[in-house]
């Protein structure tokens, strides 16, 4: 296992990632909120930032063992309710299990990969690298990143809450910041785009079925 191996497995390995993408032009303006805010409204880790190696912008996710499914999935709702609300639905994809980590090979000459902050906006007009990235550059970069706990996860999912039910009193024994309470208020909220009620509903629903055999 090299150093850049070592430190996806760090991050991303066993499942605790989470990808947020917008594609189009302008994909990361719109992301920058995200990032931005994460940081200095939520309280929590950088995530990671990366050009797909074709037509998008995405940011990385990474959290510490305690998180569960249904959590991450409620908090990239919660993210795109409070920050891409003007965004397409059309443009924006969330995962929790991406098929490939950067960096790969997508076309000729186009690499996807990891990026800093001040250089994700000079790929606006093309989201790729022309070259494979650099390994160790590569691990360097995800080296500074830091898991999300799951502390820290449900102290934003309760920030996170849209401000005409947050003070709502907690009701039949759910408390504030249950992600089930979470997304079930997101899944009724009139005033939520269609495309996250119905992934709220998605994830509710899985959250019911448990493990599949």
């Amino acid at each position: 296992m090299n150093r850049l191996q070592a430190e996806m497995q760090r991050l991303y390995g066993d499942g605790r990632v989470a990808v947020l993408e917008v594609a189009g032009a302008g994909g990361w303006a719109e992301l920058a909120k995200v990032w931005q805010g994460v940081q200095a409204e939520l309280e929590l880790p950088a995530p990671g930032i990366a050009v797909n190696g074709s037509n998008a912008h995405q940011l990385w996710f990474s959290f510490l063992e305690g998180v569960t499914p249904l959590e991450a999935e409620g908090f990239l709702a919660a993210l795109c309710r409070r920050y891409l609300r003007d965004v397409h639905p059309e443009r924006i994809r969330a995962s929790r299990q991406p098929e490939t980590l950067p960096p790969v090979q997508v076309a000729p000459e186009r690499w996807s990969a990891f990026v800093t902050q001040d250089l994700a906006a000079l790929f606006d007009e093309g989201p790729w690298l022309d070259l494979p990235p650099g390994v160790d550059a590569q691990a360097e970069l995800l080296s500074r990143l830091r898991p999300m706990a799951a502390e820290g996860l449900q102290r934003a999912l309760q920030r996170l809450q849209p401000p005409a039910t947050a003070s709502m009193p907690a009701s039949q024994g759910v408390q504030q910041d249950d992600p089930r309470d979470f997304l079930l208020r997101v899944m009724n909220d009139a005033g939520v785009d269609m495309q996250w009620r119905i992934e709220a509903a998605k994830a509710l629903l899985l959250s019911q079925e448990g493990p599949r055999r």
